[in-house]
């Protein structure tokens, strides 16, 4: 018996759910990353958790009303981002006071929204979806959707990539230069909304916040320079979701047989690891190699 078969268990490459959580997997894994350098260098990772902890509330609401749970995440976090913006400042103290807040009645919402869909649906297992997801039980008709959305938050984060480091480093430069910081910061919450969402369908909404800042913190301990610092969260993403759902199909034949893990439980182990790796170099690389320059930033060069 070879390595291979050791490694993948029988029927990984022909299964239709592990296909499709391979492919939606990737592509929110690349999107995750890639707003997950810009949350952690704009210092809104807890932003970010809100969102994700908001998105309970969203996921267990849709459970409630019988539509999908992807609409429901994507509701409430476009929802309370856009408040979050509304009711906050541009200093950080403004914006963690707004999102307390929002966060403190979404979770009030959650645990009602919970216990509702428990009494009154017969769905087993809704719960757990919910708060820790599971790749392998995505439709075929959910993908389309899931992947436009992926694509979206991606392009808009590429397209204002520029302004975006520069309002993060300098919003005094920024908008000396003319660059609308409010509406790139607006937009920008948007889209972290929307990737927060996408990684709660696959890794549920307890953990979405381990896949968008697990690789990128990493991402920029390690490498120089933003651009380098996005491709490496974005493989280091991947690697963590290819790894997971292989880890968590081979466990369905581990004793006992027919009892696999989360592959959440797998992926964010993962992710956590390969940050905590970092700190095993002896030297690591100077604050101005994670978050350039403002005047490099906005240079043509």
């Amino acid at each position: 018996m070879s390595v291979f078969t050791y490694v993948f268990e029988p029927g990984f490459f022909s299964s239709g759910p592990v296909h499709i959580a391979l492919a939606v997997g990737t592509v929110i894994a690349i999107t995750s990353a890639v707003v997950g350098v810009f949350t952690v260098t704009r210092g809104q990772s807890f932003a970010g958790h809100s969102l994700a902890d908001i998105a309970t509330t969203g996921g267990s609401g849709a459970f409630l009303i019988g539509i999908n749970q992807f609409w429901g995440y994507l509701a409430f976090g476009a929802g309370a981002a856009a408040f979050m913006e509304m009711i906050g400042i541009q200093r950080r103290r403004g914006r963690d006071v707004a999102t307390g807040v929002v966060l403190g009645a979404a979770l009030g919402l959650a645990a009602l929204f919970l216990y509702l869909g428990t009494e009154f649906s017969s769905t087993t297992g809704a719960s757990f979806t919910i708060l820790f997801g599971s790749m392998f039980v995505i439709t075929s008709s959910t993908v389309p959707v899931l992947l436009a959305s992926a694509l979206l938050a991606l392009a808009t984060v590429v397209v204002l990539a520029r302004v975006l480091l520069l309002s993060s480093l300098s919003p005094d430069i920024a908008a000396a230069r003319g660059v609308p910081v409010r509406a790139v910061g607006a937009a920008y919450l948007m889209a972290l909304a929307v990737s927060v969402a996408l990684s709660a369908v696959i890794i549920g909404a307890v953990l979405s916040t381990a896949l968008l800042i697990g690789p990128a913190a990493t991402a920029l301990r390690v490498a120089k320079g933003p651009v380098r610092a996005m491709v490496t969260a974005a493989g280091l993403g991947v690697a963590a979701i290819w790894i997971g759902i292989v880890l968590a199909y081979d466990s369905f034949y581990w004793p006992p047989s027919g009892r696999g893990w989360p592959v959440s439980f797998f992926v964010v182990t993962l992710i956590v690891g390969g940050y905590l790796l970092t700190y095993l170099r002896r030297e690591r690389q100077p604050v101005a190699a994670e978050r350039p320059d403002a005047e490099q930033v906005c240079s043509p060069a």
